[in-house]
């Protein structure tokens, strides 16, 4: 599938980086076949992938006014949630630094007092932050060749366990070929009360995981996802509907 034209091309220690336009949408990817985010030039904060829709899903569960993005890519994410959170503060780890400078060129992502681009992989950021715990951290980190698999491991989850508040909730974008992943679904179980995972159409696997057990009802969910739906401009009636609530399949 043709992303359009190439408007921009760089080169740096990881790969390639390259901007393509077709005229309604932008593209980043990082590589050949690569889509790493998509813009729809007339309305960036009007999300493009059902991945990054679902993600979202955590507003119905969580009024946040801190939390922490791990991968920018174009910044998609981020300047949604900068515009429909006027008060939210939002810190964006991203690892290669001309990622942050094509996301402002190409992508509108906000220069704001309210959001902080921190240049550091994401497991150091992880293992030295010192900062104020967030009541949201977001892991969506993406190379050429997929998932960071470090986002799947035991510690990393650990590490992203201590940053969030007593009430916070952490959300993963995973790949459906990482679905049920014992080790890491055991860690999720073990350190979070409260635990849904959610299929998408692209074959994203998003997990949302809470520090406390939520009770809000289903009638409840629907109405809330209503109303953000006219917030953010898409339904998230789809999503909620196949988001589940996680029971591990016991092994005979």
């Amino acid at each position: 599938m043709s992303l359009g034209r190439e408007i921009y091309h760089h080169h740096d220690e990881f790969g390639p980086l390259i901007v393509f336009d077709d005229g309604n949408k932008r593209y980043l990817a990082f590589g050949a076949g690569d889509e790493q985010s998509c813009s729809l030039k007339s309305n960036p904060f009007l999300l493009q992938h059902d991945y990054s829709q679902a993600m979202l899903l955590v507003l119905l569960f969580i009024q946040p006014r801190r939390l922490t993005l791990l991968g920018l890519g174009g910044g998609c994410l981020v300047t949604t949630l900068h515009q429909y959170l006027p008060d939210i503060n939002i810190t964006a780890v991203e690892l290669r630094p001309h990622v942050v400078k094509i996301a402002q060129r190409f992508f509108q992502l906000p220069r704001s007092s309210r959001l902080s681009i921190v240049v550091d992989d994401a497991s150091e950021f992880l293992e030295t932050h010192e900062g104020e715990k967030v009541d949201v951290l977001f892991g969506d980190i993406y190379d050429a060749e997929g998932l960071d698999l470090q986002q799947t491991q035991p510690w990393f989850i650990e590490a992203c366990y201590q940053q969030l508040e007593d009430d916070g909730w952490l959300v993963l974008n995973c790949w459906r070929h990482h679905r049920g992943e014992q080790e890491m679904m055991d860690t999720l179980t073990r350190l979070f009360a409260d635990v849904r995972t959610c299929s998408t159409i692209e074959g994203n696997w998003v997990v949302l995981a809470g520090k406390k057990a939520n009770t809000i009802s289903v009638g409840q969910l629907k109405n809330d996802a209503k109303k953000w739906s006219k917030v953010l401009g898409y339904s998230l009636l789809p999503s909620l509907g196949r988001l589940q609530q996680w029971r591990a399949v016991p092994v005979d």
